[in-house]
């Protein structure tokens, strides 16, 4: 089993709203996820993300992976250097 983190996207047409999951890679991009670490939001100036960096470093240890993006989007909070420590 590939466990990865990644985007969940809720909201409206053209008002995103992602939540950042922990998921198995075979299930679908929206469906469904073992844990909820965060959530994101690009319509705000500047992106809003909350995220539980217990949970994330957690699920690091247990070997889960990020996708790009999130992977990003945790470089720009700066957990990754948190979870690398």
């Amino acid at each position: 089993m590939s466990v990865r983190f990644r985007l969940s996207r809720y909201g409206s047409k053209k008002k995103p709203f992602y939540r950042i999951v922990v998921a198995d890679s075979r299930y679908p991009s929206d469906g469904r996820f073992i844990e909820k670490v965060g959530t994101y939001d690009p319509i705000q100036n500047p992106a809003q993300v909350t995220l539980d960096k217990e949970k994330i470093k957690a699920w690091y240890e247990k070997g889960a992976k990020p996708t790009k993006t999130v992977e990003s989007i945790f470089k720009k909070e700066g957990v990754l250097k948190e979870v690398t420590q």
